[in-house]
């Protein structure tokens, strides 16, 4: 009795024991699921359960238990609280809260890193202004003198000072600027309170998507790279190195998903966020607004540094950070190696999500891109490409005649390259019916007197037949 009674005491000390090593480890991550940008490192992860996939199940992992949290943010000031009371681990925000995440560390003694980028510009598209649709304003120069509203201390904030002084305006004296949040700039735009909006991804595509205002400047006018990317707390991520590598595996996962099949993950945004699938794939379609590209490319580091100088500027902290430490690419240089991908040979790379199609009409493959038309039907999976303007529209029109409704219509900038939503253009038309679509009025109307053409909005396109018998 005596012996089994030693034998029940000792399956009972090596069962606790068992337990003791099961370690329960908490990942704790802040998404923002209406900054699109931050897709591959928030909504498309949890959506499709990618970190679960790639989480470490050996070594000092185990007998290790996941409890896995997600938390959504509409920005990244709360999230950046939480991080620094240790309620989250990981988080995603672009590079001005990004910057304020790594003061509020340091300020609490702390640090933590920059692990990756998750999609940016390194020309600044993403940022833009917008004013109300019917406003007379066409361009920044007509902003002196008006009120304009902006999320205080975000990325859009550093790119609408930047780009009034490149415009001769002095921001201290020219205009009044407030704080406004993109859910209360909207309705302030509606009812026309406030003369300009400046935000950043996705809602200065966003607004005049729904209809009610017009974007009048794109953040790669002032050619300032900016970013979202995630941060980590470094204690975790000394504790935790494998964690963080399997969340950078299911970001970079998420990242092929989406290049994949862009169409159906911008479905998936929409029926998470609420942000149309339509403005999703104007960011990270094929020749999209922004690059999904995680990696540390020398802009998006000065990018970095010159959040820092201008939230000093502005007065929001008093930190020098130091941005060769706070970036920490090693354990997405591991998650890149795991996946078998070079990441030195995608450092070097800059280009956009490529279009491989062939023209909807003629079957002919598409080789210039300048006057690429793109047209999303309803009930269709995919969007249909079109090798001119002209065509795109004249069979959009054609379609919307035979009772089907059109998404969206997409055109490129002529002079810049950057997409458009066609519908809020401006085009110079020339004789012959052929198009060339702009972001600015006064952009169109240079290519239009240099060009032999007129500048037209979208419902003053003419079909080519009409132009002829003029």
């Amino acid at each position: 009795m005596k012996f089994t009674h030693q034998l029940g005491a000792l399956a009972l000390a090596l069962f606790t024991a068992g337990l003791a090593h099961a370690e329960t480890i908490r990942i704790a991550i802040g998404t923002q699921d209406t900054t699109i940008n931050c897709a591959t490192g928030g909504v498309l992860i949890r959506e499709l359960k990618l970190l679960e996939k790639y989480l470490p199940r050996d070594g000092k992992y185990k007998d290790a238990q996941y409890d896995i949290q997600w938390k959504n943010f509409t920005s990244g000031a709360p999230l950046t609280n939480e991080m620094v009371a240790d309620k989250l681990d990981i988080g995603s925000m672009a590079d001005f809260p990004g910057s304020l995440n790594g003061a509020a560390f340091d300020k609490a003694g702390k640090k933590s890193l920059f692990i990756t980028v998750l999609s940016g510009s390194t020309q600044g598209s993403g940022n833009g202004i917008v004013v109300p649709k019917d406003s007379p304003i066409q361009s920044i120069t007509e902003l002196r003198g008006k009120t304009i509203s902006v999320p205080f201390a975000s990325t859009s904030h550093g790119m609408l000072l930047r780009a009034l002084k490149a415009n001769g305006i002095d921001p201290e004296k020219d205009v009044t600027i407030t704080t406004q949040a993109p859910e209360v700039a909207g309705p302030a735009l509606q009812a026309n309170k406030i003369d300009a909006h400046a935000d950043f991804v996705p809602f200065a595509e966003l607004f005049p998507y729904r209809g009610f205002a017009r974007k009048i400047y794109d953040g790669s006018q002032a050619n300032v790279p900016t970013f979202h990317g995630s941060l980590v707390n470094a204690e975790y991520a000394r504790k935790y190195p494998e964690i963080v590598t399997a969340f950078l595996r299911a970001a970079i996962e998420a990242d092929r998903l989406f290049a994949a099949e862009p169409e159906k993950y911008s479905d998936l945004i929409e029926k998470t966020t609420g942000i149309e699938a339509e403005v999703a794939y104007l960011f990270h379609g094929p020749l999209g607004l922004q690059t999904r590209d995680f990696t540390w490319k020398p802009e998006y580091r000065q990018a970095l540094k010159t959040s820092i100088d201008t939230l000093r500027f502005l007065k929001r902290t008093d930190a020098d950070l130091d941005v060769a430490s706070f970036v920490d690419d090693r354990y997405l240089r591991a998650a890149f190696k795991q996946a078998g991908l070079d990441y030195d040979a995608q450092l070097k790379r800059y280009d956009k999500l490529p279009l491989k199609a062939s023209d909807a009409l003629t079957g002919k493959p598409i080789t210039d891109f300048r006057r690429l038309g793109q047209v999303w039907i309803e009930g269709e999976p995919k969007v249909r490409h079109y090798a001119t303007l002209e065509s795109a529209i004249a069979d959009a029109r054609r379609i919307e005649a035979g009772g089907k409704r059109i998404r969206v219509i997409y055109a490129q900038d002529y002079g810049s390259g950057i997409k458009l939503l066609a519908r809020q253009a401006w085009f110079a038309q020339d004789g012959k019916g052929q198009l060339a679509a702009f972001l600015l009025k006064d952009a169109a109307a240079a290519w239009a007197k240099a060009n032999n053409a007129r500048v037209v909005d979208y419902a003053g396109i003419q079909p080519a037949a009409r132009l002829a018998t003029n």
